[in-house]
């Protein structure tokens, strides 16, 4: 039996987590190596087991746009000027935008690591799409969320069936003998690909739909209007409470008390919503041993970024660029992020059994 679809989604979360915290290049670049690392060792064989390799190739051009326009477009600045490009001048309302001008050492580092750290996230949100069968996911929704599971199928789907869709198109093309590469064969893929991985996603969500997925299943107006404000209340807690705790300005009372507002309201709502609602599961996925160590290592990963005191790498987390100054790799998120390895010791052991 395959781990459970949500441990994979935690830890992938929590790695998420520690990306958002920091802008060090090193520590970036050891969250991407150990989310590589995990989706390589412990994925399954399964369409969607190469889905890290196309949001690592997407997080590098995301990471290049963002460079590009900060040499085109302009942004921080600093003393060292590498190269000054023709600047095209703008009028008065658009003041604080440029197009050309000076590229400084400075901004290009600043430039690079935001653009890392959003690259970062892809890679996280990969490994996860990798490790964790999306439909086994979407069984173990609270009942509370069946009204919009069919929505959820959807979107969750989408990236997985990409992946087993351009895989599929391309060696079908290979066995007519077509062996068309580069750009040109990415304009020739895209739209058999894109049909084919949105017709997937549709057909599974119209099969939850004739199950009893997507329906209201007889509740009271009254407890679905409450149900919803809830959970919607509950979501809005804890993105501000996640704002909060992101944010190095925000006051203290934003960050964990409304996050705790938030999960209390979020869980109120999906018990509200779940006990009127019946439904038999063909078995279900349970949380072991196993499960709980792989969530476990990737909190104690964040943990250890949100907690790191200063002696231990918290002035670390955010290099300064102006001056510029060359990163170093803070201690207790990195050994935090070497704990985060422990799922390949679950998986090897899950295999020799």
């Amino acid at each position: 039996m395959s781990l459970h679809p949500g441990a994979w989604w935690l830890w992938a979360l929590c790695l998420a987590a520690v990306a958002a915290r920091t802008t060090n290049p090193l520590l970036l670049a050891l969250v991407i190596a150990v989310a590589g690392y995990v989706a390589v060792s412990c994925r399954e064989d399964t369409p969607w087991a190469s889905a890290y390799g196309v949001f690592l190739k997407f997080a590098l051009v995301v990471l290049a746009v963002r460079v590009v326009l900060h040499v085109l477009l302009g942004g921080v600045g600093g003393p060292t000027v590498l190269v000054t490009l023709p600047e095209i001048p703008l009028p008065d309302w658009a003041k604080g935008i440029r197009l050309g001008g000076p590229v400084s050492a400075e901004g290009l580092a600043f430039a690079l690591y935001q653009g890392l750290q959003l690259a970062t996230l892809l890679c996280c949100v990969g490994a996860a799409n990798a490790l964790a069968n999306a439909k086994r996911l979407l069984r173990s929704l609270p009942a509370a969320l069946y009204e919009v599971s069919v929505a959820v199928v959807v979107a969750l789907t989408v990236a997985p069936q990409l992946v087993a869709s351009a895989r599929s198109v391309r060696r079908a093309r290979a066995l007519r003998g077509d062996a068309v590469r580069g750009v040109k064969a990415m304009r020739v893929l895209m739209v058999p690909v894109l049909e084919d991985a949105f017709e997937r996603s549709l057909v599974l969500a119209a099969a939850m739909d004739s199950r009893g997925y997507g329906r209201a299943a007889g509740l009271p107006r009254r407890t679905r209007v409450l149900t919803g404000v809830l959970v919607l209340g509950g979501l809005v807690g804890l993105c501000v409470g996640a704002y909060g705790l992101l944010g190095g300005g925000t006051p203290n009372t934003v960050g964990t008390p409304m996050l705790a507002a938030g999960a209390a309201l979020a869980v109120a709502g999906l018990w509200t919503g779940s006990r009127r609602v019946r439904r038999s599961r063909y078995r279900p996925d349970r949380w072991g041993p196993r499960e709980l160590l792989i969530a476990a290592s990737g909190l104690l990963a964040a943990l250890a970024t949100y907690l790191a005191p200063d002696g231990l790498g918290r002035a670390a987390l955010t290099p300064d660029t102006v001056p510029l100054v060359p990163p170093e790799l803070p201690l207790l998120p990195a050994v935090g992020l070497l704990c985060a390895l422990a799922p390949v010791v679950v998986a090897r052991n899950r295999m020799g059994q």
